[in-house]
């Protein structure tokens, strides 16, 4: 197939490949392996699923109600976008055999239109606004694949992870911040079979760009913009231009975006390699590598970026600064470049870390410490799971689960009774794990 991220090439039999993927999938269950017909991207994402521990069976969880949905999607950037998905889409949101459907960057569905009859058993699989439909959550399919995968993708029947879902096909198309190159969701388009055609992929994708090139319309300068949280390699945006950066170029990067003064090279090779012995050559090297790549963005003497330099990491600290909390866990994409040995990173992503579960702790809010404990950076984190048993009324039903996990992991860490303080709590309570960032 020319096309990887094609669900079928043309003249297909659909009914056949249908039964060659149900066959391969069955097997990917029983003993992970998996053999073609299956494609490269679905195999990838069969295994990340299954990493996840994602429900080969069942609908995909409700996480944002109705009044935290409405002002959420309000708020959102995408919402500016919508008339464009409907001018583009909208016919075949109506047509009574698709769905339009956007997410956030978690999955999250925000808008799902289409005619009622198709809505009404997209429901039965839980497609609908406020699910989450990440691969984490919901296994392999268009948006949630499209947003791991930060590429539009075809999923057909079949290659869903998740059965309940083999009975539909779908194309997705990742969307960007046109000024800051930041992932802000997808669009999606939801039906049989027939969506698995190369024109229904060419047809998001054109839609995405669309939707993008509109969200440009009001933006009067791009400016230089660096993404590094949950991510092992940063992505600068210069002038709307994407480039991703190596791993020792990101941390060069964030360190000096956050040093606009300047740094000397003694200081910058402190912060990159702490008390390690190394040669001036070896940084110099670097930053003539480094500034092959950025250019006139780079100065020496001492090193520092010629321009202002936004950042996710900035974005952040200004929500919790302001005491925006709901804005700070949105925009906290995960731990800051997660496997950055660098003294000076470590003590950004530590800083920022311990400033997102302070917020998240004195807030005391059920829907933002649910949403950070079913994160891979806060699954075990039992502080977290202390504040929302206490956070929920004490007769809730929903009460039960979060207390058996805070049961489990104070055994976990060794402790057999009472609660665990900031203070007071062991290490091991409040060690992040990081999930590997999709590549571009």
């Amino acid at each position: 197939m020319v096309n990887p991220w094609l669900a079928m090439e043309t003249g297909a039999d659909p009914v056949e490949r249908t039964r060659t993927v149900r066959r391969a999938h069955a097997a990917f269950l029983a003993d992970g392996t998996v053999a073609p017909p299956v494609r490269q991207v679905v195999a990838d994402s069969w295994r990340r699923s299954a990493e996840a521990h994602a429900a080969a069976d069942g609908a995909a969880p409700i996480e944002l109600d109705e009044a935290t949905l409405s002002a959420y999607r309000d708020g959102h950037p995408l919402a500016r976008a919508m008339p464009v998905f409907r001018e583009l889409l909208g016919s075949f949101a109506q047509d009574g055999a698709h769905l339009l459907a956007v997410c956030d960057p978690q999955g999250r569905l925000l808008w799902v239109e289409g005619h009622r009859g198709v809505r009404r058993s997209a429901e039965r699989m839980n497609f609908v606004v406020g699910a989450r439909w990440d691969e984490r959550h919901a296994g392999t399919n268009a948006p949630g694949t499209a947003l791991a995968a930060d590429h539009a993708v075809q999923i057909f029947a079949a290659e869903h992870y998740n059965r309940q879902v083999q009975r539909w096909s779908c194309a997705a198309a990742p969307l960007h911040d046109p000024r800051t190159g930041r992932l802000l969701g997808a669009v999606d388009l939801t039906g049989g079979d027939h969506v698995a055609s190369p024109h229904s992929l060419a047809l998001v994708q054109a839609t995405a760009r669309a939707a993008q090139s509109h969200l440009a319309s009001g933006v009067p300068e791009l400016g230089v913009c660096l993404s590094a949280l949950g991510r092992d390699e940063a992505l600068l945006v210069m002038d709307g231009e994407r480039l991703r950066l190596g791993r020792r170029h990101s941390e060069i990067m964030m360190l000096l975006a956050r040093h606009p003064e300047g740094l000397t090279g003694d200081q910058l090779s402190v912060l990159l390699y702490g008390e390690r012995e190394m040669r001036p050559v070896t940084l110099r090297a670097e930053l003539s590598r480094l500034r092959q790549l950025v250019g006139a963005l780079l100065h020496s003497r001492p090193y520092r970026l010629s321009r202002p330099v936004e950042t996710d990491l900035g974005a952040v600290e200004e929500a919790l600064a302001a005491g925006e909390v709901r804005s700070a866990l949105n925009a906290y994409r995960g731990p800051l470049l997660p496997l950055s040995e660098a003294p000076g990173v470590q003590r950004l992503r530590g800083t920022l870390a311990d400033g997102m579960r302070s917020a998240l702790l004195g807030a005391r809010d059920p829907g933002l410490l649910r949403e950070w404990s079913r994160t891979s950076w806060g699954e075990d984190d039992l502080e977290i799971w202390e504040a929302l048993v206490d956070a929920l009324p004490e007769r809730s039903p929903a009460r039960s689960a979060p207390l058996a996990t805070a049961h489990r992991l104070r055994a976990a860490y060794g402790l057999t009774s009472g609660h665990l303080g900031a203070v007071g709590a062991p290490a091991a309570a409040r060690v992040a794990t990081f999930a590997q960032p999709p590549r571009l």
